[in-house]
């Protein structure tokens, strides 16, 4: 079970409702980390998702009075645009405070020089939106590292890091993850159609094999999944060799490397 939000009457706010931002708001309205009465959202702009959580008790865009009580302060605005947000909560937070950034490439310190609060680093996938996401945490403070694990736990598998540098890396992996997979499967269903079906057959067929990929026991060995399918002298094994020698993993690897130089990027800039 997930650590229990220490004051669950204070307020959570999450600055930024973008793609990843929304997502966690319709995790959290979904699966009941956050009691949406106690949710205030800060954007700039209505969205279906906010206009749910306004009607469910969210405060969209509150005043100052939220942010001086509120216990937990969740950073999902666009990295380039953090130190503008940073800026209008500077001086306003309660003592204890926590901030926990959602943010690629923005270094715990360089918020922390800004907010003077603990700071968690977490990066989740949307999929937190259906309460089957994942996520990587990193911080420095144990009272940040457990309020990030209640308000995330119940919402994606969290995979504590020992290092921050690590959060670049699980998030070339993990967070740009599902648009490879999604690339894979469009060219799948493209190479159906180069062989003979229809558009709509091979984009159903394509998506059905992720589906049943995803279905599987993932606590179980890659390998013995891939084995359990691929049968020695098969049709499976013969398109996996042939994947390999046209450089199914160097396209994995040069993905995950661009992502992760990328994101060290922003955390230069």
């Amino acid at each position: 079970m997930p650590p229990a939000v220490s004051d669950p009457a204070r307020p959570t706010v999450l600055v930024g409702c973008g793609r990843l931002g929304s997502a966690i708001v319709e995790g959290w309205l979904t699966h009941g980390p956050v009691d949406p009465r106690r949710l205030s959202i800060v954007t700039p702009s209505a969205k279906p998702v906010t206009d749910r959580a306004g009607r469910a008790g969210a405060t969209i865009n509150p005043d100052a009075e939220v942010l001086v009580d509120a216990r937990a302060i969740v950073l999902a605005v666009k990295p380039a645009k953090w130190r503008e947000a940073a800026a209008g909560l500077a001086g306003r937070l309660a003592a204890d405070a926590v901030v926990i950034s959602v943010m690629a490439g923005v270094r715990a310190a360089d918020i922390r020089s800004v907010l003077d609060r603990p700071v968690a680093r977490l990066m989740p996938t949307t999929a937190v939106a259906q309460g089957r996401g994942v996520a990587a945490l990193w911080s420095d403070d144990a009272e940040a590292s457990e309020l990030a694990l209640a308000l995330f736990a119940p919402l994606a598998d969290v995979v504590e890091l020992p290092t921050e540098d690590q959060i670049d890396i699980a998030t070339a992996v993990a967070g740009s993850g599902p648009a490879y997979v999604h690339a894979f499967t469009r060219a799948m269903a493209e190479a159906g159609v180069e062989a003979g079906l229809s558009p709509d057959d091979a984009v159903r067929l394509a998506r059905g094999a992720v589906r049943s990929a995803a279905a599987a026991s993932l606590d179980e060995d890659l390998e013995d999944l891939i084995a359990r399918i691929a049968s020695p002298g098969g049709t499976t094994r013969a398109g996996l060799q042939a994947a390999e020698e046209a450089g199914l993993a160097r396209a994995a690897h040069a993905a995950v490397v661009a992502a992760l130089t990328r994101a060290r990027e922003l955390s230069a800039g």
